[in-house]
C-alpha cells in the first residue's frame, strides 16, 4: 500500500455474511468490494425464510446502521422459547418446556438482507459477478480475484489486500485449501415455507392458528412428534414462518445449492403426511403456503483453520451448521464484527496476519462447540441415535430431557467477546 491509499477487501458472496463483513470492514476504514452472482437485490422471494437474531446480533447490526431503530421496525420480538409435544392421535399440543426470558427477534431473510444492503455505501456490491478464481501474491501482500460479469461475459480482475470467503457452506474458496472437505448429511431434510396472510387475516385458518398458538408474535414454537419436529413463529407484516424436519436418506444435491424447489406432487405428498403428524391448525397453514421448498440439512465437523495467508472464511463457509440453535446467521454476524475489530486493532500490511490469527483464535473455539451442540440438538429432536443416551421420546420425557431442549443451553449462548466493547 502506497501513501494514504486505503487497504482493500474483496468479499465473495453477498448474503447476510458477506454484507455483514462489508459493514464491519467499512466501519474500520477499508475499501470493500462484494462479488455476488445473483443479478439484483432480493425482492422478498416466496422462497425466502425466517431467521432469529440474538441480542448480540441485534446490537452489532444496530452499530452499523445510521438509524438503529430500523432493525426494530423490520423485526418481531421473540420473548418466549417453547417446546411442546404433539399428540398425533388426539391432535393437541402439550408444553414440555417454556423459557419466558428469551431475547431474540424474528426477521424475514429478505427484510434483513435489504436493511443491511441499503445501509452500505453505494456501488460496493457488484451484482451479477460470478467468482472464478484467485491468486495470492508471492509476498502475501495482495490477492488477485477473477470474476465473470454475467451480463456481458467479460472477465475482470480485482486486486485487494484481503479475500473474504462468504460463499456459503459449499464454499469454492474453502475447497482450494481443503480439497478433501465434504459436508456431513444430518439424516433429515426440512420443508420450509412462509405464509403471507396480509390479505386474509380474518380467515378461519388465521383465527384457528392464533387460538392453537396463543403467543404467536412473541414465541418461538417447537412442536415435537415421534421422530420429527417443526418450528413455527410469526414474522413482520403478517407472515407465518414454518419448518418441518423429516428423517430421510441423503438426497442427490444438484449444483451448488442445498435448497430445492419442488413439484406439485411432492408438495401434495408432504401435505398428506402432515395430517398424520401435526394438529389441523398447523396443517392448514402449510396448505395455504405458496411455494414451500426443501432445504437439505448439512453441517461439518469443526474446521481446524479458518484463514490461510490473506484469505479468511466467514459465515457458513467457516462453520456449516444445522439450524437448531438459530446460530447460522448469528455466527455470521459475529464473525464479521470480530474480524473487523481484529483488523482495527492490528492494522493492515504486515500485521494483517496477526489480525487473522486473533480472529481465528476467538471465533474457532466458539463456533466449533456451537456446531456440535446444534448437531446434537437436531438429532435429539428427530429421535435419532446419540452415543450417550437412548433416542429421545417426547411423549415420555424426563425433566432433564426437557431442559436439554432449550436454546439457552447452547455453548456461549450469551457470550460477548471483550473486544466488541458492548455493555
Amino acid at each position: 500500500m502506497a501513501g494514504d491509499r486505503k487497504p482493500k477487501a474483496v468479499i465473495v458472496g453477498g448474503s447476510i455474511a458477506g454484507l455483514s463483513t462489508a459493514h464491519a470492514l467499512c466501519s474500520v476504514g477499508w475499501d470493500v468490494v462484494v462479488l455476488e452472482k445473483t443479478t439484483a437485490p432480493s425482492t422478498g422471494s416466496p422462497t425466502g425464510a425466517g431467521l432469529g437474531l440474538d441480542s448480540l446480533s441485534q446490537r452489532i447490526i444496530g452499530s452499523w446502521l445510521s438509524q438503529p431503530e430500523l432493525l426494530l421496525d423490520s423485526t418481531v420480538p421473540l420473548t418466549i422459547d417453547q417446546n411442546q409435544v404433539t399428540d398425533s392421535e388426539k391432535k393437541v399440543n402439550r408444553t414440555l418446556t417454556r423459557d419466558e426470558s428469551f431475547n431474540f427477534r424474528a426477521a424475514h431473510w429478505g427484510d434483513l438482507h435489504g436493511l443491511l444492503y441499503n445501509a452500505l455505501p453505494p456501488n460496493i456490491l457488484l451484482w451479477g459477478h460470478l467468482f472464478l478464481s484467485f491468486h495470492i501474491a508471492d509476498d502475501k501482500a495482495s490477492v488477485a480475484v477473477k470474476a465473470k460479469v454475467l451480463k456481458t461475459g467479460e472477465i475482470i480482475e480485482i486486486v485487494g489486500n484481503l479475500l473474504v470467503a462468504a460463499d456459503g457452506c459449499l464454499s469454492s474458496i474453502r475447497q482450494r485449501f481443503l480439497p478433501d472437505f465434504k459436508l456431513r448429511y444430518s439424516g433429515y431434510w426440512a420443508w420450509r415455507g412462509v405464509l403471507d396472510f396480509s390479505e386474509d387475516e380474518n380467515s378461519e385458518t388465521i383465527t384457528s392458528i392464533r387460538k392453537a398458538y396463543p403467543d404467536l408474535g412473541k414465541c418461538l414454537y417447537f412442536d415435537l412428534g415421534s421422530g420429527t419436529h417443526s418450528v413455527f413463529y410469526e414474522l413482520l407484516n403478517k407472515r407465518l414462518n414454518w419448518i418441518w424436519y423429516v428423517n430421510q436418506p441423503e438426497p442427490e444435491v444438484q449444483g451448488t445449492s442445498v435448497t430445492m424447489k419442488v413439484s406439485r406432487d411432492m408438495i401434495q405428498k408432504m401435505l398428506q403426511e402432515s395430517q398424520n403428524v401435526w394438529i389441523p391448525e398447523l396443517v392448514n397453514v402449510m396448505k395455504k403456503t405458496e411455494e414451500p421448498f426443501l432445504n437439505f440439512i448439512y453441517d461439518s465437523d469443526p474446521l481446524e483453520k479458518i484463514f490461510w495467508d490473506n484469505v479468511v472464511l466467514v459465515g457458513d463457509a467457516a462453520h456449516p451448521t444445522t439450524p437448531h440453535c438459530l446460530r447460522s446467521t448469528n455466527m455470521s454476524i459475529l464473525d464479521a464484527a470480530v474480524l473487523g475489530k481484529c483488523i482495527e486493532k492490528w492494522g493492515a500490511g504486515e500485521k494483517l496476519r496477526l489480525a487473522l490469527e486473533e480472529y481465528e483464535s476467538i471465533r474457532l473455539p466458539v463456533s466449533s462447540k456451537q456446531v456440535l451442540h446444534a448437531r446434537r440438538l437436531g438429532r435429539l429432536k428427530q429421535g435419532l441415535v446419540l452415543p450417550d443416551r437412548e433416542p429421545f421420546n417426547p411423549k415420555s420425557p424426563r425433566p432433564e430431557d426437557c431442559q436439554e431442549l432449550q436454546q439457552r443451553n447452547t455453548p456461549f449462548f450469551n457470550h460477548v467477546p471483550s473486544m466488541l466493547d458492548f455493555p
